[in-house]
């Protein structure tokens, strides 16, 4: 019981979270085994991480009924991440690499932690959909494209002429190492001597044609790989003999065909482990030999992987390794943030978001030190998860102990797994992933959402993610404010020089007699909406453009918000009427902009305080007092333009 509080476990639902992790378990086999081959690490990476993430991640996160493990997102990123840590560390092997790859996976997980920390889960709400859309829309594209050459039974490896297209290349990038590697030693000093230039060359003469090729071999399976290179490359399997493995093609598209048609005719067992299960079968007794399969993996227990701390004093790899960090921590807090989301709507439940951070964070810590590949919070499983009963974190840490048995029991069967069998459940993956309803709707959506969309669509498949999402965040704003400051400008036209006929056009219900009544000696300001840099620009067009007044009120009961740019272009308008002799009057300011206004000393220093009204009522009683008598209208002015002044000076002595 102790336990329970300590931890916050809930065993009232042990039943319902048995099933529920079981089934949502079942479900993440297949996928942690295909997410898993899709990297360099292997598909048993892809088990690791799913065990380490369900189970640490429900433990200390804050959705009940989340269940967590590597993610399509996740993975794409991650494997981008693993063969950028290769080539840029000049690794010879992924073990080489392995330090610097665990090293960002486990500093990814510290920064999501850190994320929960500092409370910035509530900002993933404000994500536009285009740019969660574009995204989503954009990584099943690229695993769609990425598993063409794996269901097709294509290795660039195997392709001799490929391969003996890039033994030059590999000569030359044999060569750098073996500079680089002298530098690093001080063999190297300056301008090469005779004694250096005879180091290089008997180093080089060292290297046998085997290296040559090994190198080759890595640049063909490098330059073939990812989206760019698939789209590259994709004609060539046509082209060249035994290009492509037709029993392989029809392995993979006979998992596509299980996957979609078994749903039809259950969906209490999933289509994708009965898939997993049928199709290997079928290879390992009928075709044997004949398809490429996972290989040997690792029995037993994962060993932990700590020797990646040395990876943070290499200085010359900090940069890359946070950089890479930050993009997984980035991703793996709005995946998970966008699934519990789900969740509670889904159980009419409330997430504490940043404590899902630090658990996904832990989850991922987790999963770094046993070799596994970072996650998030999965979708299907968590919704697969709450059908079946799981109401509570049990139900994910009992997913995560059901991986782990399966990891002791039938590790060795894994080996069996045809890749065609993996490429096609991603496949299905990345076709269910797409946002079909966002497209259908494209020519229906307006203009601004369609760029954004399909800007950060084309620069996850092209580019990289994390700069997808930071172009589309920032291609929102920007055009968001242009549509905020298009409705402004729209209801502040100064087309008429008539300022009663324009007054009178935009009159609020409580001011159209004032207008009626004082015309063009007075000019009433409807504020509608936060003043920020986006309209800065336009308030102070209109300002610029206003006809002959005495007074200009500026109604700011609509104004919830004013920031940086809108404060100054209000200081600005306000000295540019008082330039012209004009008064100016506030009503209804309150909040945060009153607080902004007094803060820069906007008032009291250029509009007195006794020139502010809580209300309209208030103000408009007080100038049909003084326009009755236009001397008391000068002294107001006056007044006003003695303050202006002054706070000019002030600002000169500064």
């Amino acid at each position: 019981m102790a336990i329970s509080k300590i931890f916050k476990l809930d065993f009232s639902n042990i039943r319902g979270d048995f099933f529920g992790g079981l089934t949502a378990g079942i479900v993440a086999l297949p996928l942690a085994l295909a997410f898993g081959a899709q990297t360099e690490l292997g598909a048993i990476a892809g088990l690791y991480g799913a065990i380490a993430l369900a189970v640490l991640a429900a433990f200390f996160g804050g959705t009940a009924t989340q269940v967590s493990g590597p993610t399509a997102p996740m993975t794409v990123v991650s494997a981008a991440v693993i063969a950028s840590c290769i080539t840029e560390s000049g690794a010879t092997s992924v073990a080489e690499a392995m330090p610097l790859i665990i090293a960002t996976f486990f500093l990814a997980g510290v920064l999501e932690v850190l994320f929960g920390v500092i409370r910035l889960g509530r900002y993933i709400r404000y994500i536009p959909y285009p740019v969660v859309s574009g995204f989503m829309s954009g990584i099943g594209v690229i695993i769609i494209i990425t598993q063409i050459f794996p269901l097709i039974g294509y290795n660039p490896t195997q392709d001799l002429q490929l391969v003996e297209q890039r033994l030059p290349h590999a000569e030359e990038i044999i060569l750098e190492k073996i500079l680089q590697e002298e530098e690093a030693e001080g063999v190297l000093s300056g301008v090469m001597s005779k004694e250096d230039l005879e180091e290089t060359t008997r180093r080089a003469q060292e290297v046998s044609v085997e290296d040559i090729r090994a190198e080759a071999l890595k640049q063909a399976k490098r330059e073939a790989s990812g989206t760019v290179g698939t789209i590259q490359y994709l004609s060539r399997p046509f082209k060249i003999p035994n290009g492509i493995n037709w029993i392989n093609l029809i392995v993979g598209l006979c998992t596509i065909v299980i996957i979609y048609g078994f749903k039809r005719i259950t969906k209490a067992v999933p289509s994708s482990l009965v898939a997993l299960i049928l199709m290997t079968l079928v290879v390992y007794f009928f075709f044997p030999g004949q398809v490429p399969v996972i290989g040997e993996v690792e029995s037993g227990l994962p060993s932990l992987q700590l020797n990646f701390l040395g990876a943070f004093g290499n200085l010359g790899m900090l940069g890359t390794i946070f950089k890479f960090a930050l993009t997984l921590a980035a991703l793996g807090a709005i995946d998970s943030l966008l699934t519990s989301v789900v969740a509670d709507n889904i159980t009419k439940t409330k997430h504490n978001s940043n404590q899902e951070l630090i658990g996904q964070g832990i989850g991922n810590m987790g999963a770094a030190l046993i070799g596994g590949l970072p996650g998030a919070g999965a979708t299907m499983r968590t919704v697969i998860n709450v059908d079946a009963g799981g109401k509570t974190k049990l139900s994910g840490i009992i997913a995560g102990i059901f991986l782990l048995a399966v990891l002791l029991g039938v590790g060795p069967v894994v080996s069996y797994v045809p890749n065609a069998v993996l490429a096609g459940i991603l496949f299905t993956v990345g076709v269910g992933i797409i946002d079909y309803k966002a497209l259908r709707h494209i020519k229906a959506l307006p203009l601004p959402d369609t760029i954004i969309m399909v800007v950060v669509l084309l620069l996850t498949v092209f580019v990289d993610l994390l700069t997808a999402v930071g172009v589309g965040m920032v291609l929102a704003a920007l055009l968001f404010m242009k549509s905020i400051s298009d409705v402004v400008e729209h209801k502040t036209q100064t087309a008429s020089s008539s300022l009663r006929n324009f007054s009178r056009e935009q009159a609020w219900e409580d001011d159209a007699d004032l207008i009626e009544e004082y015309g063009d000696r007075v000019y009433i300001k409807h504020l509608d909406g936060p003043l920020f840099f986006g309209f800065a620009s336009r308030f102070q067009e209109m300002v610029q453009a206003l006809p002959n007044v005495s007074i200009v009120i500026m109604r700011m009961q609509r104004v919830p918000y004013v920031d940086q740019s809108g404060l100054y272009a209000m200081e600005e308008a306000v000295m540019e009427l008082h330039s012209q002799e004009i008064a100016v009057v506030f009503t209804g300011l309150h909040g945060q902009p009153l607080d902004m206004f007094k803060r820069i000393n906007l008032i009291p220093g250029l509009v007195d305080e006794k020139y502010l009204f809580k209300s309209f009522r208030t103000c408009s009683a007080w100038l049909i007092e003084i326009m009755k008598d236009d001397q008391t209208l000068k002294n107001i002015i006056a007044d006003q333009l003695a303050d202006s002044i002054r706070i000019s000076d002030e600002v000169d002595e500064v």
